[in-house]
């Protein structure tokens, strides 16, 4: 068992040990490598000043991805090779322009040309996220063939900037910069680093534990499901795997765990599969089922959610920024447990089923049991997530869901809903099924509206009646994200937009 970190930065090779680990990547980057080119300034993922490139060992190559630097700490990159703003030009010298443009890569000469920087801080942030449209295979999946986001060449820069903020309000040119770099021929990343080298390398390491311990604090990188489990029954421990939610509140509020365990390392949960539903007596079901492994992310959910689910695809969309989708994951949104969390009310509405680990055995978990109340959720100490199962909508069924925030994209949510209709041969409504989120300390199931539209017409007037149901069995807060008014008026007038739109 390794008691240190490895990874590679920009093709050389790094080890760290004891306290290092416990530090964000942008941290290492800046103080003990001096590469200050990756910036930090919310250190919460929101601006992309510290965007990189961050590859991992695939089945056959290196496979490399968009995140935010000041999010993903040095324990969670251990077998992984980062690159930064620095490598992408590593000939450039000052001289003449001719001189400048060889030197420069298609993105970095593309903001240039267009006069994309203007003080420059967040420059190599939108350089590394549009240097990713061509370097990862899925960096903008909203951006690839037959998308129903992205329509356009500035649809798709629009969608791989996301998570790249500008404050001196230069985007018209940033927007301008990156679809002239899409035209750009990038050197392949077999001519800046040794590729094969890294992979064989990664690979290698991909199959060890690590175990870091630094005075009270340890961290710990297990192989198996029971390895982590029975280290998880011995100690009190916080589980990462994306670290967007933990990774905020260590920068932010100084929260420090004593023992942390990575899921990155767990064999086998990182594949979605399609599997035939089966009832309760375990004889054949009617439709299809997910298998969601825990560690598929945000990001490779979304892409493939793009055909079957085109409804929950647009609420993955929203998620966040593509460096919060490629390291956030549905099991970590599941575990964080928040009554705001954007996949929540869809999975609720699936009837979806949380596969929970130990070294004791394997048990599944309905969603509608998993939440006992505000971030309480019904796991063992020893348990961990390992699989979601989630039905597939069936043909019949009028689906819709909701988020509400204050902006389009890497936002928190005010109010969510999921609602589900099915209509009988006679025009009535045979089925439904309800969950808001936002309105009460876990996300919530509302079954008095559900009997209330059941053998209802499908008409306007019932959905209208719906909401003052809805409304009579809700108490929601009032918070920085909205009033509790507010929150009425919309689980009021959700179900008549849910009407027009199903037309």
């Amino acid at each position: 068992m390794r008691d240190k970190v490895v990874l590679f930065i920009n093709g050389q090779r790094h080890t760290v040990g004891a306290a290092d680990v416990f530090q964000p990547l942008t941290d290492y980057l800046r103080s003990a490598r001096s590469l200050c080119g990756t910036k930090v300034v919310c250190a919460e993922g929101d601006c992309g000043a510290c965007t990189v490139l961050v590859g991992r060992a695939g089945a056959s190559e290196m496979e490399y991805v968009p995140v935010n630097g000041c999010i993903q700490y040095l324990y969670q990159l251990d077998g992984c090779h980062v690159i930064t703003v620095e490598a992408l030009a590593p000939t450039l010298s000052y001289g003449s322009h001719d001189e400048l443009k060889a030197a420069l890569n298609p993105a970095q000469l593309a903001m240039v040309e267009n006069n994309g920087a203007q003080c420059g801080y967040c420059t190599p942030g939108f350089v590394m996220s549009l240097s990713a449209l061509s370097y990862c295979r899925s960096a903008c999946p909203a951006g690839s063939s037959g998308s129903q986001t992205c329509s356009s060449e500035t649809d798709v820069v629009r969608d791989a900037l996301t998570g790249n903020l500008c404050r001196c309000t230069g985007y018209e040119a940033i927007i301008k910069a990156g679809v002239a770099s899409l035209h750009g021929s990038f050197k392949p990343l077999t001519e800046l680093f040794d590729e094969a080298g890294i992979f064989a390398e990664l690979s290698a390491l991909d199959q060890e534990e690590v175990s870091v311990a630094a005075g009270t604090r340890q961290f710990y990188l297990p192989t198996t499901v029971e390895e982590m489990s029975r280290f998880l029954a011995a100690n009190e421990a916080v589980l990462v795997s994306g670290g967007t939610d933990l990774s905020v509140n260590m920068n932010k509020r100084g929260f420090s765990p004593a023992a942390i365990v990575s899921t990155a390392r767990l064999k086998g949960l990182a594949t979605i599969e399609v599997m035939e539903s089966t009832d309760a007596d375990g004889s054949a079901g009617s439709g299809k089922v997910l298998a969601i492994g825990a560690r598929v992310s945000l990001a490779q959910l979304e892409a493939y959610m793009q055909n079957l689910c085109p409804q929950f695809y647009k609420i993955l969309w929203v998620f966040g920024s593509p460096q919060i989708r490629h390291a956030g994951t549905l099991a970590g949104n599941i575990a964080n447990g928040s009554p705001i969390a954007d996949s929540l009310p869809f999975l609720m509405l699936m009837q979806a089923e949380v596969e929970a680990s130990s070294f004791r055995g394997v048990r599944r978990i309905k969603m509608s049991d998993f939440y006992l109340g505000y971030k309480k959720l019904a796991l063992a100490k020893d348990e961990v997530i390992t699989r979601i199962f989630l039905p597939l909508p069936g043909n019949q069924e009028k689906i819709r869901l909701y988020k509400v925030s204050r902006r389009e994209h890497l936002d928190i949510s005010a109010f969510t809903a999921a609602i589900s209709v099915t209509l009988g041969a006679d025009g009535k409504i045979s089925a439904a099924r309800v969950v808001f989120g936002g309105v009460a300390a876990t996300v919530l199931r509302m079954k008095e509206v559900e009997t209330f539209l059941q053998g209802k017409p499908d008409v306007l007037d019932t959905y209208r009646q719906a909401g003052l149901v809805a409304v009579e069995n809700l108490r929601p807060l009032t918070d920085v994200r909205g009033s509790r008014e507010f929150r009425l008026q919309l689980a009021a007038n959700i179900f008549s937009k849910f009407y027009f739109e199903t037309r």
